[in-house]
């Protein structure tokens, strides 16, 4: 009896391990998961900002790839609570980074000013594929660069962008006027370039 109960006990634990090679990378780190799942979906987070050191290092970082999975429940609570950080009373931003609370991966939200009732829209894994070669200027602002707002001169007028949605269905479009300058803004947040760089291009290129 007690070698059957070995020969059981043995044949699950290389069950347990052979199936574990088969399980594919979680999509958010332990700490990534501590931050998110601390409050419910109506819960904002806190905006890192370049004034704190800490903050400022993480917000000069890439972020990465996220798979869509609408039964991901982690991606669903970060996914609300990141829109409850820009809507927020204390923050009310027109987009928002998810580097910009503290989660390296690729997702923003947009509030579409080109569209009726100027809805906020979630994409994940954004890209510009294409921008135009006549420009705007714009003054920018940022959650993450308090009491600071600057003039852009070399923001692009219209871009192509390809993304994911929540289901997962890759998508294309072409964005002009204010709102490509949102998704360049938060474009940017996702590769670790705030406005001020741009900024600073600009004031060197006038030197040149």
């Amino acid at each position: 009896m007690k070698n059957c109960f070995f020969t059981v006990l043995i044949a699950l634990l290389v069950l347990g391990c052979s199936g574990a090679k088969n399980v594919s990378k979680p999509s958010f780190s332990s700490e990534e998961i501590k931050l998110i799942m601390n409050a419910d979906s109506l819960k904002p987070m806190r905006v890192y900002k370049i004034t704190n050191k800490q903050d400022s290092l993480l917000l000069r970082t890439k972020s990465t790839y996220i798979k869509p999975d609408p039964n991901n429940p982690i991606l669903q609570n970060f996914v609300k609570r990141l829109y409850a950080t820009v809507t927020d009373s204390a923050s009310l931003g027109l987009g928002i980074a998810a580097p910009q609370v503290g989660i390296l991966k690729n997702i923003i939200w947009v509030q579409r000013l080109d569209k009726e009732n100027l809805p906020f829209e979630v994409y994940l894994n954004p890209q510009i594929t294409k921008y135009s070669d006549e420009k705007q200027t714009n003054k920018e602002g940022c959650l993450s660069i308090p009491n600071r707002r600057e003039t852009l001169s070399n923001r692009a007028f219209a871009i192509d962008i390809e993304y994911d949605t929540m289901n997962g269905e890759h998508k294309t479009e072409t964005v002009d006027a204010f709102t490509s300058v949102i998704f360049q803004h938060e474009i940017d947040h996702l590769n670790g370039i705030l406005y001020l760089d741009h900024l600073e291009k600009e004031v060197n290129d006038s030197k040149q």
